[in-house]
């Protein structure tokens, strides 16, 4: 199931996580994660004071995967990917895509993706900054 969510409606959504993981990957492939706590300002997520070796792997493989895991079994994780860049100490991802995603109940796991997925639009609403 897919909904379309403006961007106005990211931080809305990141108001019901406590911290999320961000993965990078190294020059050979391997994923690099580490636990952050990004702020949505205007259409970046930024990052404070990120290691070494994740400013390293995004400088030179700037596509990146963030996600905030639920509370509890039963609510969605939080899952965005996008373009990270370095301005000095802080690394400003650029959110490309957006889903919202848990197991299926019982009743849909025999469908064809085995999930319940709603996908966020992340397309400014008009005005916005």
């Amino acid at each position: 199931m897919s909904i379309p969510v403006d961007l106005s409606d990211l931080s809305q959504a990141l108001a019901r996580y406590r911290f999320a993981y961000l993965m990078t990957s190294s020059t050979q492939g391997a994923p690099h994660v580490v636990t952050v706590r990004p702020l949505l300002q205007g259409t970046e997520l930024v990052i404070e004071g990120s290691g070494r070796r994740t400013r390293a792997n995004a400088l030179e493989r700037p596509s990146v995967g963030l996600v905030w895991p639920p509370e509890k079994e039963d609510e969605y994780s939080l899952i965005v990917d996008g373009e990270a860049r370095l301005v000095g100490e802080q690394l400003r991802i650029q959110p490309v895509r957006a889903v919202l995603h848990r197991p299926a109940p019982a009743a849909k796991a025999e469908a064809a993706c085995g999930s319940d997925c709603m996908e966020l639009s992340l397309k400014p609403c008009a005005g916005a900054d």
